[in-house]
């Protein structure tokens, strides 16, 4: 199974400023793609697929602004945009009632205000590192992160995601489940009856159980009071 390792970075964090840097690249690359598709979409009628969008930004700014491997995978976000995008057009068309209105195209981050998350997988961290230092040094950021995770095979991504007060980042790492069964004994049992004058009763097989029955048109003073009164269960 994965878990996920969550460290805040705010504003009075020395990696503050590199993460702010890296975002917006981000935010860049993120609206060329988006806009790539968008105008084929629009004057074209025709989607543009994230190996075509690939081609076409590979060799721009916003694209080098970031290592290869982060890039490649922020050019995968607009994609999965836009096909949420095609799947509720296609929605609303069978069935307008399920919508407050006509599904808008994907839209853009704010040209100055607009970040983007960070994407780093396996490769993109510093394995070396890792087993020198055991922290995770992502690909062109000259940041280090302190990290529980014992071993380097153990990690999956690490994602940068701005938040309101700051960047939050996210280990994803891989954590085996144990094996071991619970300690339950199966021959125990217990059973619950619903009625009508009794609300419910409860019974176990369990030894030392003592049955719980609750009635139903009873004032809270005195169940409070059979409540009180009732002999106490022992420690099994």
């Amino acid at each position: 199974m994965h878990l996920v390792e969550r460290h805040l970075v705010k504003q009075d964090d020395p990696r503050f400023a590199v993460l702010y840097t890296a975002a917006f690249a981000s935010k860049n690359l993120y609206n060329q793609a988006n806009y790539q598709i968008r105008q084929t979409y629009t004057q074209e009628d025709k989607y543009l697929s994230y190996v075509e969008v690939f081609h076409r930004v590979k060799g721009m700014e916003c694209y080098k602004a970031l290592p290869a491997k982060v890039a490649n995978s922020i050019l995968i976000l607009p994609h999965k945009n836009w096909i949420s995008f095609f799947e509720a057009k296609k929605a609303y068309q069978e069935d307008p009632s399920r919508f407050t209105g006509r599904p808008t195209l994907p839209k853009y981050k704010d040209k100055i205000k607009g970040r983007n998350i960070l994407i780093y997988d396996k490769q993109a961290l510093g394995k070396r590192a890792f087993k020198k230092t055991a922290k995770l040094i992502p690909s062109g950021l000259p940041i280090e992160i302190d990290t529980c995770v014992a071993e380097f095979w153990q990690i999956a991504q690490v994602r940068v995601v701005p938040c309101s007060d700051g960047y939050m980042i996210e280990v994803v790492y891989e954590q085996q489940e144990e094996q071991g069964q619970a300690d339950v004994d199966p021959a125990l049992v217990a059973a619950i009856d619903v009625g009508v004058n009794v609300l419910a009763a409860l019974t176990s097989n369990k030894p030392g159980f003592v049955p719980v029955c609750s009635a139903a048109n009873r004032s809270k003073a005195s169940i409070k009071d059979t409540t009180n009164n009732a002999p106490k269960p022992k420690a099994v």
